[in-house]
């Protein structure tokens, strides 16, 4: 996977938990002060191991550190008509 297509599915995962979190902001109580956010996506292989190594690399350093797995979103399929 080329470094702009790893950020281009981060971005979109990252999105994705934004969208979560407004729906859901008590969710953020779980986050600690100062933690780093990694996400691991359930459904792209490729990506969760990039992410994985991203975690093994924080682990050690003394900060905390919240892992969320969710499944990554789609694109929407819109259906577009011409009325008359």
């Amino acid at each position: 996977m080329s470094p702009d297509e790893l950020v281009k599915k981060n971005l979109d995962l990252h999105a994705e938990w934004m969208r979560y979190v407004f729906d859901h902001p008590d969710v953020l109580e779980q986050v600690p002060p100062g933690a780093e956010l990694v996400i691991i996506p359930t459904d792209d292989a490729a990506l969760a191991e990039a992410n994985e190594r991203t975690l093994r690399s924080l682990r050690g350093k003394g900060i905390p550190i919240v892992v969320v797995r969710l499944k990554s979103p789609t694109p929407p399929r819109p259906t577009i008509e011409v009325a008359r």
